[in-house]
C-alpha cells in the first residue's frame, strides 16, 4: 500500500486582484512507499519548501491549493484540527532548515524533548520521557550534560541536532527533511543522514529529503525528483538521474555541482581524490612577506552558570573552551580556508579576531598593530580593513532598509563619503556584484530578493569600504549548487580587482578544496592540521582530518 502520495497538486500564494495567478507549485504528482528514500532537489525558489509545506497544511489560510495529499489512503485535507495535530508528529515528522525557528529561546532543550513527547502521550511518565529524550539525543550526538541548556548556548549546527531528534522523537511513519543538513559539516552531517536512513530500513520509515545538494542526495536516496519552476522536470532512479539526466535544467544542475568539485574520474590520489584540479596558489608565499593577520595563543572560553541545585553540589559552573590556543597567519593575497565541524569554534575564533568578543587570552594582530587593546573608537577604525560576509544574508541585512541603504550604510558610518558619493559608489558596487540593472536593484528591500542575490548584496556591504581582509563566514553554504558557483567565481573575481585576503570559513571540504591556497583543519577549539590544499587532501596527517575527507559527499562517485 503507497504510504504518502501527492496529486496534480498546485500551489499559489495570495497576490492581488489584478495580477495573474502565479502557480508556486504547479502540478506536481509522485508517490511514496513504506521505507523509501526520496531526494528533491531544485535551486531557491523552485517550489520544494512550498510543496513540503502545501502537504503538512502549513501554509497560510489564504494560500489556493488544488489536488489531493494522501496518507495511508486518507486525505490530508480533510483532517479535523485533533486528527491534524496527531498526523504532524506521530505520522509524520517534519525537519526545518532553520532550526531557530522551530526552537523556543525560553525552554531548555531537555524541557523541548518533554513538552514534545507530553503532548502526544500524556500518560507518560516524567521518568520514561526523560530516557527516551535522552537516547534519542545521543543518537545525534547530544550528550546529556547538555540537557538543561537553552538554544542560544548551541552551536547552529548543534540547533539543528536538536530539531532533528525532536522530529525523531515520536517514531513517525514518513521523515518530509527540508534541507536538514544545510547547516551542519560533513562528519556530523554523514553521520546524521546514515543515522536517518538506517531508523527508515529499521523502522519501515520513508524519507523525503528536499535539498539543493546533489551529491547528499546522490548518496542517500533511492529516488529522485528535480523541480524547476514550479514543475517536476524529471524524476526516477537516483543513479539514472545522474548518469543519464535527460533535461536541460538537471544537466546545468550536475555541471554546476562538479564545477565546484571539479574532480576528474582519472588520476586518483589517496582516499579516491583527483590531484588534477586544485587551485593554483595565487600568491606564492615567501619569506620576505609579512602576514597580514597574525594570530597568537588565541582564547576564547566561556562559562556556563550552574543552576542552583548544581552551585550546591557542583559550586562551580562549566568552562567551555570554544578557542583554545590558536596561532594562525594569513599572508596578503592568500585564500586561508577554516574548516571542522559545527561547534569546533571557527566562528567564535572569526568574531574574536574582528573584536566583537573580546579574547580571554592571547593577542591579534593585523597590519602589524596589536588590535587586542584597542579601545571602541580604534577598533571601528580597524574593521574598515577588515569586513565580514555571514551564512545568512537574511539575517544580516535590516528589512526596513532598501538594498541601496544597507550597501551605502558603512561608508556613512565611516563618514567615507557624503549621501551624493554614496549612491554613486554604491551602484558601481552593485553592477561589479552582478545586480543589474543596479537602479533597480538599489531601491529592492531585501525580502524581494533571493537568497543568491541577498548575499550578494552582503558582499557588495563588505567590500564598499574598501577592506583588505574579508572573513567569510559559511558565505554560501545556504544557496543551491547554480548559485554557490556563481559567486564562488564572484568572490574570485572580486579578490583580483580589489586585491583581497580571504579567510574563508566552511564545513564544505569541496568548497574549500575549489577555492583555497591553505587549508587549517579546526577541532575542539584548537587547529590540528594546516598546509597547502594539495597536502591536505592527497596526504591528511591528522585522524580528525582524514575522518572529515572520508565523510564528505562525493558526486563524482555517484
Amino acid at each position: 500500500m503507497t504510504l504518502f502520495s501527492i496529486e496534480h497538486l498546485r500551489v499559489a500564494y495570495p497576490h492581488r486582484s489584478h495580477e495573474n495567478t502565479h502557480w508556486a507549485v504547479d502540478d506536481v504528482s509522485f508517490r511514496l512507499q513504506p521505507g523509501e528514500k526520496m531526494g528533491l532537489v531544485g535551486e531557491s525558489g523552485c517550489g520544494k519548501s512550498t510543496l513540503g509545506r502545501a502537504a503538512m497544511r502549513l501554509l497560510p489560510p489564504s494560500t489556493q491549493i488544488e489536488g489531493q495529499v494522501t496518507f495511508q489512503g486518507q486525505s490530508v485535507f480533510d483532517l479535523t484540527p485533533l486528527q491534524m495535530r496527531k498526523f504532524r508528529g506521530e505520522a509524520v515528522g517534519l525537519i526545518f532548515q532553520d532550526p531557530m525557528t522551530r526552537l523556543d529561546p525560553l525552554m531548555t532543550i531537555g524541557n523541548h524533548c518533554i513538552e514534545t513527547l507530553k503532548a502526544h502521550s500524556p500518560k507518560l511518565s516524567a521518568k520514561v520521557a526523560k530516557e527516551k529524550a535522552i537516547a534519542t539525543l545521543e543518537k545525534v550526538n547530544i550528550p546529556a550534560t547538555r540537557w538543561n541548556q537553552y538554544p542560544h548556548e548551541f552551536s547552529g549546527g548543534m540547533r539543528q541536532r536538536v530539531a532533528i531528534a525532536l522530529a525523531l522523537l515520536l517514531q513517525p511513519k514518513l521523515i518530509v527533511a527540508d534541507e536538514p543538513t544545510t547547516s551542519l559539516d560533513v562528519t556530523v552531517s554523514a553521520q546524521i543522514l546514515q543515522e536517518l536512513t538506517r531508523l527508515c530500513a529499521e523502522e519501515n520509515m520513508a524519507l523525503l529529503l528536499i535539498s539543493h545538494d546533489l551529491a547528499i542526495v546522490a548518496e542517500y536516496c533511492d529516488r529522485i525528483g528535480v523541480m524547476y519552476n514550479g514543475k517536476m522536470v524529471e524524476m526516477g532512479a537516483t543513479e539514472s538521474v545522474f548518469r543519464h539526466p535527460e533535461h536541460e535544467y538537471t544537466r546545468s544542475l550536475l555541471q554546476a555541482a562538479l564545477h565546484i568539485q571539479s574532480v576528474e574520474e582519472t588520476d586518483w590520489g589517496q582516499g579516491g581524490i583527483s590531484l588534477l584540479s586544485f587551485p593554483d596558489s595565487q600568491s606564492p608565499i615567501t619569506d620576505s612577506q609579512s602576514p597580514i593577520l597574525r594570530v597568537q595563543d588565541l582564547k576564547q572560553h566561556y562559562t556556563i552558570e550552574p543552576n542552583f541545585v548544581e552551585r550546591i553540589f557542583k559550586g562551580q559552573g562549566q568552562t567551555i573552551k570554544a578557542v583554545d590556543g590558536i596561532n594562525l597567519e594569513l599572508y596578503p593575497g592568500e585564500i586561508l580556508g577554516l574548516v571542522g565541524e559545527s561547534g569546533c569554534g571557527k566562528s567564535t575564533l572569526s568574531r574574536t579576531i574582528l573584536q566583537l568578543v573580546r579574547p580571554s587570552a592571547g593577542k591579534v594582530e593585523f597590519l602589524g598593530k596589536d588590535i587586542t587593546n584597542l579601545s571602541r573608537r580604534e577598533i571601528r577604525q580597524q574593521r574598515r580593513q577588515m569586513q565580514m560576509v555571514f551564512q545568512d544574508p537574511h539575517a544580516c541585512l535590516n528589512p526596513a532598509m532598501t538594498v541601496g541603504q544597507s550597501i551605502a550604510d558603512p561608508l556613512l558610518i565611516h563618514q567615507i563619503a557624503t549621501p551624493e558619493e554614496a549612491k554613486q559608489l554604491v551602484l558601481g558596487m552593485l553592477e561589479k556584484v552582478g545586480l543589474q540593472p543596479p537602479e533597480v536593484y538599489y531601491q529592492r528591500y531585501p525580502s524581494d530578493l533571493s537568497g543568491g542575490q541577498q548575499q550578494r548584496v552582503a558582499i557588495a556591504r563588505a567590500l564598499i569600504t574598501h577592506p583588505k581582509l574579508l572573513i567569510c563566514d559559511e558565505p554560501v553554504s545556504m544557496l543551491d549548487a547554480s548559485v554557490q558557483s556563481q559567486v564562488l567565481d564572484l568572490m574570485l573575481e572580486l579578490k583580483e580587482e580589489f586585491d583581497l585576503t580571504y579567510l574563508f570559513i566552511t564545513h564544505d571540504l569541496w568548497l574549500a578544496r575549489f577555492l583555497c591556497d591553505r587549508i587549517a583543519v579546526m577541532n575542539g577549539g584548537k587547529i590540528v592540521e594546516i598546509g597547502p590544499t594539495k597536502e591536505i587532501f592527497a596526504n591528511p596527517q591528522h585522524p580528525y582530518t582524514q575522518t572529515l575527507l572520508a565523510a564528505a559527499p562525493l558526486l563524482a562517485r555517484a
